[in-house]
């Protein structure tokens, strides 16, 4: 069947005169709870016998839980519902995203001789897709795939953003696009009937069922590209401040703009993010620094080093320290975000808590650097900053207290520049970028395979530290290729290999066979 044809008005499917089976798959937050109770409470509305049961899942993005709906028509005799889906015998599949959609197919929900697929194509990140070090996000594009074929009748748009649109949460857009699809012999009106008995939040679900129900006769809607969380590039933003701090800010755009603009393009959002991270003078060092690279590099080959490096320099000189972690915390857009993805009124009170987990390291890294030295190289003193401070704190924001000591630890940017861990990754990244050039003469691929490198350093804390030597073992196994043909192919695999696991053993096993041909 052309996919045009799957989304053609039709009547209710003569097979589900009898018991109508309907599952829905959905993940804690999203209200599949209470999208399983509106199914119910329409069923019982228009003469359906109905059983609704949930079977909650372990420990997969924060719950991942089955909802399930048998029903009806009332008469003679009490049907015999079961309490849970079966594989091959669901008629409905409702999906709240789109992994989960994949999970009903795999596990048989989902069969072409009969059931209507249902599923919003935005993606909620699985614990295993996020504890990839690299890109673990699965293909989105695989499950539409298996999908076109598993399903009898297929309904998929990103439901997610119409709830987000309407200030409603994915069950209202849900329960739309069932209601949109005609699968269930009941009309719009006994839908939207059920969503006014809840009594909660009803005129922003009825925005977002009128938005999906509109939605679902317009087709199957292309899988966005990028992937779940992406932020949105903020380059363009002019930010605000004293008029000589914002001269001093432009001065450093324009040189940007005297740069070959595949550099440019690169660096600017680099600059900003630098500024942002410290100051004006801070975003001085990183254009130097770029500029340095720039100077060096080859315009035959598109400047294609120094666009690598405008970008991981920036993520090295913008390093995530306590400072850091305390600024983001506090500021004024985050609060924003919470509430709007809680969907909360903007006269309620949203709870916050903060854990902290911070280690000796991080407090020793925030002491000025040759006390910070000396207090890292004593057994003694770094044992007591275990004790005192690692000990997992949770610190509720929402109250003045806690807000307060978050918020003057964010403001200490201006005495970073005298932290040991400053000194520490200005080090270490002066370093890297000396490796860089060291290779540059002779085997320019190289040099951009070992810029790209940095790619491993990321996060805080244990994060931090794990792809900190992940990078340190990766450059020491760059001396083992050095010299040969394919070494840019072997540090590229290296690097991959380390992006796979936390623990490092793929890159383990690739030094490994690099070393039994060296």
């Amino acid at each position: 069947m052309a996919v045009e044809e799957q989304f053609v008005a039709r009547a209710p499917d003569p097979q589900l005169g009898g018991i109508i089976k309907l599952a829905v798959m959905a993940v804690g937050g999203q209200g599949g709870g209470v999208l399983t109770n509106w199914i119910e409470s329409l069923a019982r509305a228009g003469g359906y016998d109905c059983q609704a049961t949930s079977v909650a899942g372990v420990a997969q993005r924060t719950g991942a839980t089955i909802y399930y709906i048998e029903m009806a028509p009332a008469g003679d005799g009490t049907p015999v519902f079961s309490l849970a889906p079966s594989a091959g015998d669901v008629d409905i599949l409702v999906a709240a995203e789109m992994m989960e959609a994949g999970r009903a197919i795999v596990r048989g929900f989902v069969t072409p001789d009969r059931t209507t697929l249902i599923a919003s194509t935005h993606r909620a990140l699985a614990i295993s897709e996020k504890t990839v070090p690299g890109d673990g996000v699965a293909s989105s594009e695989e499950v539409r795939a298996a999908a076109e074929i598993a399903a009898s009748r297929l309904i998929l748009f990103d439901m997610e953003q119409i709830a987000a649109d309407n200030g409603s949460v994915i069950s209202a857009s849900l329960f739309g696009a069932l209601a949109g699809s005609e699968v269930l012999p009941f009309s719009r009106e006994a839908f939207e009937q059920a969503i006014r008995a809840g009594g909660r939040g009803v005129e922003a679900s009825l925005r977002a069922f009128g938005a999906a129900f509109e939605r679902t006769a317009d087709g199957i809607e292309p899988i966005a590209s990028g992937h779940a969380g992406e932020k949105p590039d903020a380059s363009g933003s002019e930010p605000t401040g004293s008029g000589p701090l914002l001269e001093q800010w432009r001065a450093l755009r324009a040189r940007v703009d005297g740069w070959p603009e595949t550099v440019g393009d690169m660096a600017r959002p680099g600059l900003q993010k630098v500024v942002d991270f410290q100051d004006i003078a801070y975003g001085k060092e990183y254009l130097d620094r770029v500029e340095n690279v720039l100077s060096r590099d080859n315009e035959d080959k598109d400047y294609l080093l120094t666009r690598e490096a405008a970008k991981y320099i920036a993520n090295a000189m913008a390093y995530d320290d306590v400072i850091r972690v305390a600024d983001l915390k506090t500021r004024a857009p985050r609060f924003s975000r919470i509430r709007s993805e809680m969907a909360a009124p903007d006269d309620s009170l949203i709870q916050l808590t903060e854990f902290m987990h911070p280690r000796a390291e991080e407090i020793a890294g925030m002491l000025p650097a040759g006390i910070g030295r000396k207090v890292e190289a004593s057994e003694r003193w770094m044992a007591r900053l275990d004790r005192w401070f690692n000990k997992g704190r949770r610190l509720r924001t929402h109250r003045v207290r806690p807000f307060l000591m978050l918020y003057i630890l964010g403001g200490l940017s201006g005495y970073r520049r005298r932290t040991l861990r400053h000194a520490i990754e200005v080090d270490h990244l002066e370093r890297w970028l000396r490796t860089v050039f060291e290779y540059l003469d002779n085997d320019y691929d190289v040099a951009v395979e070992i810029v790209r490198c940095r790619r491993l350093i990321k996060g805080y804390s244990d994060t931090h530290a794990r792809g900190l030597s992940k990078f340190d073992r990766v450059l020491d196994a760059v001396k083992l290729v050095a010299g040969r043909e394919d070494a840019a192919q072997w540090i590229e695999r290296l690097r991959e290999a380390a992006l796979k696991d936390e623990e490092g053993e793929a890159l383990d096993g690739a030094v490994e066979t690099i070393r039994s041909f060296t």
